[in-house]
C-alpha cells in the first residue's frame, strides 16, 4: 500500500487548527482512558487502519486493558465498560451517524456536565475528522510510535 498523500507534503499550516484542538482535547476533563477509548471505537466504525494502529498503541500505553479494545466492537455485550463508559460510546457513535437520540444525551447527562458534554463531542468529532483524512490520504498504519504526533 502506497500513501496518496503524505501529511509532510500538506501545506504548512494544514493541520495546525486540528492539531490545536487535540491540544484542547488533550487537556480537557476527559480522561485519556476514556479519550483512546472513543477513538478507537470511533476508528473502529470508519475502518482507519492508520488511527486504529494509533490509538491501539496509545490506549495501551496509558495503561488500556487490551480485552477491552479488541471487544469494543461488541461494547453493549461486554461486562467490562462502565455505565460512563456505556453511556459515551453510545453517544460517541450516535455523533458519528449523525443522529443523537435524546435518550442518548439524557444517559450522558447523568454523568457529565454540559461543558464535558461539549468535549466529548469535540473529541468524537475530532477523531471523525482524523479517520477521514487518514482513509483519503491511503496513510499507511503500522510504524506509529507512541507520542509521534504530540
Amino acid at each position: 500500500m502506497k500513501a496518496r498523500i503524505n501529511f509532510q507534503d500538506t501545506n504548512k499550516g494544514f493541520f495546525d487548527g486540528l492539531f490545536k484542538s487535540g491540544a484542547y482535547i488533550k487537556n480537557s476533563s476527559i480522561t485519556p482512558v476514556l479519550q483512546e477509548l472513543i477513538n478507537f471505537r470511533i476508528s473502529l466504525m470508519n475502518g482507519c487502519a492508520y488511527c486504529l494502529d494509533m490509538h491501539f498503541k496509545d490506549a495501551i500505553h496509558n495503561g488500556e486493558n487490551p480485552q477491552r479494545l479488541y471487544s469494543i466492537g461488541a461494547w453493549r455485550e461486554c461486562p467490562y465498560y462502565s455505565a460512563e463508559e456505556q453511556a459515551v460510546l453510545a453517544y460517541a457513535e450516535e455523533v458519528t451517524e449523525m443522529h443523537v437520540k435524546d435518550e442518548t444525551f439524557e444517559a450522558l447527562q447523568q454523568f457529565y456536565n454540559k461543558q464535558q458534554i461539549a468535549d466529548i463531542t469535540l473529541a468524537v468529532a475530532m477523531i471523525n475528522t482524523w479517520n477521514r483524512l487518514n482513509k483519503a490520504f491511503l496513510t499507511v498504519p503500522g510504524d506509529y510510535k507512541i507520542g509521534q504526533h504530540n
